[in-house]
């Protein structure tokens, strides 16, 4: 019978900021019974059982799962010491999870800003002393608003110093492959122009998903865009025009009018 300091199960649930529906399982379980029985039927909690409530409460904000609170509550205190070091121990390693995460996060952060996850320093050893620590930013600047550069940043934040120095080796020798096509006499829409042209979007796709309606964009650029037309034609004099030709020369072998191509 109560004495009228018991709680109903509305109550405790209150007092103890949690659900009714939460006490109820606490109670099909056995982990947490009321154990005061009114003339009504209506079972209360007496002041023994919100205690053990209340340890319940404490030691699920600790992340401890019910069987093991059972075993804290109801064992010995060595039983409770190890069930206490195995939480400690996985909250250790959700820890080293979560900074895993941060860090990624950041570099995230770092890519998207920046271009490039690599120091000053790293950027000139791995690309060269041509390099130009600016580029990357001037390249966000111009842009930074389009759905490739946040693929770029996405990838970018995946990759090391090494990564990017294959990536560059890729760029680099492609180059050496058009310098030696155009000095062989290749003509664009050629077998082998368009093998060059393919292996032109494999290697620059490495940088985002580039379409053959994008890569005769950056055809165009490549012999619009002064900066861009003079890195081709140091490779090789008229290097920047050929490409150019070869990429539509590949376009409309697929069916795509050059005039008609669109940056997707």
């Amino acid at each position: 019978m109560s004495d009228g300091s018991d709680l109903s199960v509305g109550q405790a649930a209150r007092r103890l900021g949690v659900t009714v529906r939460t006490l109820h399982h606490w109670d099909e379980i056995g982990l947490a019974r009321p154990s005061v029985r009114e003339d009504s039927g209506y079972r209360r909690y007496a002041g023994a059982d919100m205690e053990r409530l209340q340890r319940i409460v404490v030691y699920r904000e600790l992340g401890i799962g019910l069987d093991d609170i059972r075993i804290i509550l109801d064992g010995s205190a060595l039983e409770a010491a190890d069930v206490l070091r195995a939480q400690r121990a996985r909250l250790g390693e959700r820890i080293e999870e979560l900074r895993r995460r941060g860090d990624d996060v950041e570099r995230l952060i770092d890519a998207y800003e920046n271009g490039l996850t690599l120091t000053v320093r790293e950027q000139v050893e791995t690309f060269g002393p041509e390099w130009d620590p600016r580029w990357p930013l001037q390249a966000r600047e111009r842009y930074g608003d389009t759905a490739q550069w946040q693929q770029y940043a996405e990838r970018s934040a995946k990759r090391d110093a090494a990564d990017w120095a294959r990536i560059a080796y890729t760029v680099t020798a492609l180059d050496a492959e058009l310098a030696a096509a155009v000095d062989a006499g290749v003509e664009p829409g050629s077998e082998g122009a368009d093998a060059l042209v393919d292996r032109h979007r494999e290697v620059f796709s490495q940088y985002f998903p580039l379409t053959r309606s994008m890569q005769v964009c950056l055809g165009r650029m490549y012999e619009a865009d002064p900066p861009f037309t003079a890195h081709y034609d140091a490779v090789r004099p008229g290097l920047a025009a050929w490409l150019r030709r070869a990429i539509d020369a590949r376009a409309l072998g697929e069916g795509l009018d050059p005039d008609a191509a669109t940056w997707e």
